[in-house]
């Protein structure tokens, strides 16, 4: 289907008062913005306009009931200067994927990746060039229904927003095995991309930070014992040669920079498994010495090295040297900018 996007452009861009050699995700936003409305039971009016306050009834819904979800991926730039996406198609699927689970309406996923594409161009001077660093975006969507009860709302926006980002985590992490908290169960949300996932979180993260570490390592809720994710990350563990991460059991997220290792992995020749995980399996192998690497993957940290897990009661210690870690993200990086072969078809141009 073809959209007609309407586009009214900013006079004064900020783009020049931006430090692109010292950027931190989510301090800065870009110009523009994508809105798109639902009412009457349809998506309607989809434009790109200045960024501005958004005028919200004390009574809109998803301030009471929590109908709140969001994608989040990076926009990078080829060696011509042509901006480019990194599997928006899967994003828009897991968008989908979260509305249902939320009651909140499916957008149409053409619609989500022609906006991105619209979007993209538009702020194409805001994309960081600097290796490591992208435009981050925001697609989010929340009911603005103003109306007090229990119920699935009728009138919901979806917005697209940008902020210029550098590499998120610039040394290795350190994570808390939590035994209190937990971040999602079974028949839960912990599948969607919803905003009260990461509100439940933040408490915990908080207190792991206080005790020196840098996240939080995530377990299941009955017995405290299965890995699920890293703080806002899946995770990946190379023992013995090989490699596993957690299956997608209904309380982790299907990350699109999870799937892509998984490929990418197999791709270079390493068995890779997805299967639960016992936090008891990774302290024998610690233990054994054939705990080999492991590191979280996400949109907003890339790849991130994990040196350290631990809480109160044990402490264990990644080797130094992380050989397919960085393989891996070096070669995700060099995809997003075509510096290297995109033979899975993974790029789209943002024109």
């Amino acid at each position: 289907m073809s959209y007609n996007i309407k586009v009214t452009k900013t006079t004064q861009s900020k783009v020049s008062q931006i430090d692109f050699d010292n950027i931190t995700m989510g301090f800065n936003f870009s110009d523009h913005m994508f809105i798109c409305d639902y009412e009457n039971g349809a998506w309607q009016n989809p434009r790109i306009e200045p960024l501005a306050l958004i005028p919200t009834h004390p009574a809109a819904m998803a301030l009471h009931y929590g109908q709140a979800i969001f994608e989040g991926m990076k926009a990078t730039k080829g060696q011509d200067g042509t901006p480019l996406l990194f599997r928006p198609d899967e994003n828009a699927k897991r968008l989908n994927f979260s509305a249902d689970r939320m009651g909140m309406p499916q957008f149409p996923e053409d619609l989500f990746v022609e906006a991105l594409k619209q979007f993209t161009a538009v702020e194409k001077d805001w994309i960081p060039t600097k290796e490591g660093s992208a435009l981050y975006l925001r697609p989010f969507m929340y009911a603005d229904e103003p109306f007090i009860g229990m119920r699935a709302a009728t009138s919901f926006k979806f917005i697209i927003m940008g902020s210029p980002a550098g590499p998120f985590f610039s040394k290795k992490i350190k994570l808390y095995a939590e035994k209190k908290y937990v971040r999602a169960v079974n028949g839960g949300t912990g599948e969607a991309k919803a905003a009260g996932n990461y509100a439940a979180a933040i408490r915990p993260t908080e207190l792991a930070k206080s005790k020196g570490y840098d996240q939080v390592l995530w377990l299941d809720a009955q017995d405290f014992e299965y890995i699920q994710e890293v703080g806002t990350m899946n995770i990946f563990f190379k023992i013995d040669g090989k490699f596993i991460t957690p299956d997608l059991s209904g309380s982790i997220l299907a990350g699109i920079t999870r799937m892509s290792v998984i490929s990418l992995l197999k791709d270079k020749g390493f068995e890779v498994t997805e299967r639960p995980i016992k936090l008891s399996e990774i302290k024998e192998a610690s233990a054994s010495g054939t705990l080999e690497e492991a590191f979280g993957a996400g949109t907003a940290v890339g790849i991130a090295m994990i040196e350290e897990i631990g809480n109160e009661d044990f402490t264990l210690r990644l080797p130094d040297e992380n050989p397919v870690s960085n393989m891996i993200n070096d070669t995700l990086n060099a995809i997003k900018v075509q510096k290297e072969e995109d033979k899975f078809g993974w790029i789209v141009e943002a024109k």
